[in-house]
């Protein structure tokens, strides 16, 4: 992905996803761009028998335990979606390669799932946070409003030598500020303080929840190049070390593995699935897989 000042105005990188990203992904919806999610509904439309995977918050209890089975619930889908983007926008989220930070994803995720919505006539707003929620975009519709999203979040500061993130305060300002139930993207690298779990999981109660995961592989590994200076982008904190020590090499990606786990365990408990999204990942392929992942589990 090009970063050149030239190539990162709104209507370059909106039309370039228009033309590299999402021709291709309306290829695999083939018009079904619901699939993306499961859809939440006000009208009850059916019954059927419970099947691993589905929401237990639609069991119907009553009827479960005369008919000594699970049962859940079935609902007419709204025709309208609101969506909302949770942003992680902390010192974290500019690590990367010069070509790539995570940012770009956000930013080219956020482009995409932005102009999918609204063409079929969804709204969609974000919450941007960094060292506090430092900026909202009302929920609107239409191309304009994808092009302000685009500008507004291209504007945002890189921040340095922040204290450590803590997500909670983005997660409750949403509990807070979004009324009507809605579909909602925290898109976040998820380093951050404890206690933004809990709020997760109530956040996943009210409203449709889909975790937008960045990360790059060289927070999981570290190359055996010698002595170098790690810092800490959230902190400004320097460890010098000696990457030519297996031991030491061995430690850090335990140390990754074990936050990996806590995190799945964090998403899993608060019912909320994953879009992976890593710097070196096609686009494309990983909105695609992770469609196919909620159909299966649909069936």
């Amino acid at each position: 992905m090009n970063t050149s000042t030239s190539a990162r105005t709104p209507e370059r990188i909106l039309h370039r996803l228009d033309w590299q990203v999402i021709r291709r992904l309306d290829g695999y919806l083939q018009g079904d761009y619901r699939s993306l999610f499961r859809g939440f509904g006000v009208d009850f439309a059916d019954l059927r028998e419970y099947q691993p995977g589905d929401d237990i918050r639609y069991i119907d209890w009553n009827v479960s335990a005369r008919m000594d089975t699970p049962y859940v619930r079935e609902y007419m889908e709204d025709r309208e979606i609101i969506a909302w983007f949770l942003l992680d926008l902390s010192p974290s989220v500019d690590f990367g390669t010069l070509d790539t930070q995570k940012r770009t994803v956000l930013v080219d995720f956020v482009g995409v799932l932005s102009r999918l919505l609204t063409r079929h006539g969804n709204r969609v707003g974000a919450m941007m946070f960094g060292s506090g929620i430092q900026h909202t975009v009302p929920a609107r519709g239409g191309r304009m409003h994808v092009l302000r999203l685009i500008h507004d979040l291209l504007k945002q500061p890189h921040l340095s030598r922040v204290p450590m993130t803590d997500l909670s305060a983005l997660i409750k300002g949403a509990l807070n500020s979004i009324k009507k139930r809605s579909l909602v993207f925290v898109v976040s690298d998820f380093i951050s303080v404890p206690g933004w779990e809990r709020s997760l999981r109530l956040l996943s109660q009210r409203h449709e929840v889909i975790a937008i995961r960045l990360w790059d592989r060289r927070e999981m590994t570290l190359p055996d190049v010698g002595h170098v200076v790690l810092e800490d982008m959230e902190t400004g904190e320097q460890l010098y070390v000696d990457t030519h020590d297996k031991k030491f090499r061995q430690r850090f990606f335990e140390a990754a593995r074990k936050r990996e786990e806590a995190l799945a365990d964090t998403f899993k408990r608060a019912g909320v699935d994953v879009l992976q999204l890593s710097t070196e990942a096609d686009l494309i392929h990983a909105i695609a897989s992770f469609v196919m992942l909620r159909r299966q589990r649909r069936r």
